[in-house]
This record gives structure tokens, sequence and C-alpha cells, in this order.
């Protein structure tokens, strides 16, 4: 029993580091952005071809760009005045929502059928 809190402890850690990332990655409009920078090369683009891409206007472009970054789910480098955007390819963010997925799926996996049935049959 002191196990199992124990790791639900971690699990809940976990998940408050990436609530971020989560926040910033679930919008729809964000993962438009997201989806544009995918897109691109991995130079990355500026806030201009990202509004010519989602069709969103400069302001909220910027506007979600903070966001996404502060999130360090992208990053941005500038040259002279000009900003490019970019994922960012840092691990640490992705790696901490890869390790609570699999922290769950882990757990998930531990479970017994019966423990499983009761969980899809509780309803919210």
């Amino acid at each position: 029993m002191k196990e199992c809190k124990e790791y639900m402890d971690m699990l809940s850690k976990e998940f408050k580091e990436c609530q971020k990332a989560f926040i910033a990655i679930g919008d729809e409009t964000r993962q438009q952005i997201i989806i544009a920078l995918l897109e691109s090369d991995y130079t990355g683009i500026r806030v201009g071809e990202i509004t010519k891409k989602t069709h969103l206007s400069r302001a909220a472009v910027s506007h979600h760009l903070r966001i996404l970054k502060e999130a360090n789910i992208i990053n941005m480098r500038r040259e002279g005045t000009r900003n490019y955007y970019f994922m960012n390819a840092s691990e640490s963010q992705w790696s901490k929502i890869s390790n609570l997925v699999h922290y769950i799926n882990e757990i998930i996996n531990t479970m017994s059928e019966e423990e499983k049935e009761i969980y899809n049959k509780t309803e919210l």
C-alpha cells in the first residue's frame, strides 16, 4: 500500500510539471500553430507566415506563441529584428509528458481485469 501511495505521489508530481504543456497544446488554435511549425523547416517561421497558414491575426498568433513558449513547447531565435519560431527540440518537456503517459500506462497494465472493469463502469 505504501509503495502504491509513493507511486501515485510521483505520478501527481509529474502531472503537475506537465500542466502548462497540456494547457498549451490542448487549445485548438495553438494546435493549428504547432501544425504550421511542424510543416515548416527546422529553421523556423515568422509570425507573418503563421498568420497566413492559420488565418489568425498577428495579435492572436503572438498571444498563442507566448503561451507555447512559456510552456517550453516552442522556441524562438532572433536574426536582427526578425523572430523565427520553431518546435522546441529540448527533450525536457517532451520527456516529462512521455514519462507521465508511461507511468499512467504502467498503472493501467498492473491493474487486474476486475479493477479495469470497475473503473470502466464508474460514472463520473
